[in-house]
């Protein structure tokens, strides 16, 4: 679909005008020519009579030598003399002359006494041929370069999905071009810097699954060493730390795909209050209870990838837990989630805190900037207020 926004549109708008323009001029010279050819039909024809008449006088008669040099016909057959008197009406001419038209044809009528003379004007109009050559050129001209310039645009538009491919996370494209205009640079360097970023994003890939598998082998390790303590109290101590860390670099891992477009969900239907167990056990508090206060109203089902949005509930809850006054969390289910908190309202616009690692005293680091990327995949709404002293989170469909 073409809009008036596109360069197309625009271009095929000022060709219109031009065209438009084009047929106005060659109208206007069209007519100015016919009306100049029958300006000079009727001069000829009235100079021609008046020496036809006072030679008639003279010499009483026509000068047939004279109407042949003008292009005049003298009708002198009886019977086509007669017919084109007849078709004449109401002529009330007693002596003189007249120019009558009928039938496409220019007659000139001369009366003097009885005698009655015909003659038929065989000149005729001519179509302006060359204006007519004119404008059809001047009109392939248009046409042409129209035509030209829309061609030059199609590697635009080509470009365009392109573009939109690599914005939907699709490194694999090409567009390269041969051509030597602007947009085939443009092209190329949008190429380049294609195939950069692939290059990028792959040695990214790569350090941090080196990162993460180096990280993973020690914790193996410190693992296995924890069996070995007798103290059943630090064993369990250090099962959940190191439990806690490999829950970490799993997040890690989700938060990387998350931020390279790289991640294939995996929706399901489930309950809200399921999710939200699973952030709480995400925690990993010692006595969740005395941390967060879960009310289920109206419990409601959510579809979505259960992995990733408990992990958005378990940064919400850690976020509200650690930037309370008294390290409580209440947690209201109704066909929506509300997170809320006692503590300080936050400063400035909210979307602001969207933004990862903020460096203000009161910023959240990547938590809220995962919490609205989990929640925009997944089309849910994210809303925050300041009511009676209390931050409420809002997740809601």
């Amino acid at each position: 679909m073409i809009t008036f926004y596109s360069i197309r549109s625009k271009i095929t708008m000022i060709f219109i005008i031009s065209i438009m323009l084009l047929l106005v001029v060659a109208y206007n010279m069209f007519n100015t020519n016919i009306i100049s050819q029958k300006r000079g039909i009727l001069m000829q024809e009235k100079v021609s009579i008046s020496y036809i008449f006072q030679y008639y006088l003279q010499a009483h008669k026509i000068d047939l030598a004279f109407l042949k040099s003008q292009n005049f016909r003298l009708i002198d057959n009886p019977q086509e003399k007669r017919d084109t008197i007849n078709r004449m009406t109401k002529l009330e001419i007693d002596k003189g002359f007249k120019i009558l038209k009928f039938n496409r044809k220019r007659v000139i009528f001369l009366r003097y006494d009885d005698n009655i003379f015909l003659f038929e004007n065989m000149n005729q109009i001519k179509p302006p041929n060359d204006i007519l050559l004119i404008f059809l050129s001047l009109l392939g001209v248009l046409l042409f370069l129209y035509i030209m310039i829309i061609n030059s645009l199609k590697p635009l538009s080509i470009l365009k999905d392109k573009i939109y491919t690599f914005s939907q996370g699709n490194l694999d494209i090409e567009c390269r071009s041969d051509r030597k205009d602007e947009i085939a640079q443009v092209a190329n360097e949008f190429d380049s810097a294609v195939k950069k970023i692939k290059e990028l994003k792959s040695s990214r890939q790569l350090l941090l699954r080196a990162i993460m598998h180096e990280l993973k082998t020690p914790i193996a390790k410190g693992r296995l060493v924890s069996e070995m303590i007798k103290d059943k109290k630090q064993k369990a101590r250090l099962h959940s730390i190191f439990e806690r860390l490999n829950l970490l670099i799993d997040e890690f891992a989700k938060i990387e795909q998350l931020s390279s477009k790289n991640l294939q969900l995996n929706s399901k239907e489930y309950r809200m209050s399921d999710i939200i167990d699973a952030g709480v056990d995400m925690l990993m508090l010692e006595n969740s209870k005395n941390h967060i206060q879960i009310n289920i109203i109206n419990d409601y089902l959510v579809i979505g990838d259960f992995e990733l949005l408990s992990l958005a509930i378990k940064n919400l809850l850690d976020n509200s837990i650690k930037y309370s006054i008294d390290k409580l969390v209440i947690v209201d289910i109704n066909n929506k989630v509300i997170i809320k908190n006692r503590g300080e309202k936050l400063n400035g616009n909210f979307q602001d805190y969207f933004v990862p690692f903020r460096t203000e005293s009161q910023g959240l680091g990547l938590g809220l900037y995962i919490i609205k990327n989990i929640l925009d995949i997944h089309k849910l709404e994210f809303e925050y207020r300041y009511i009676d002293g209390f931050n409420e989170m809002i997740v809601g469909s």
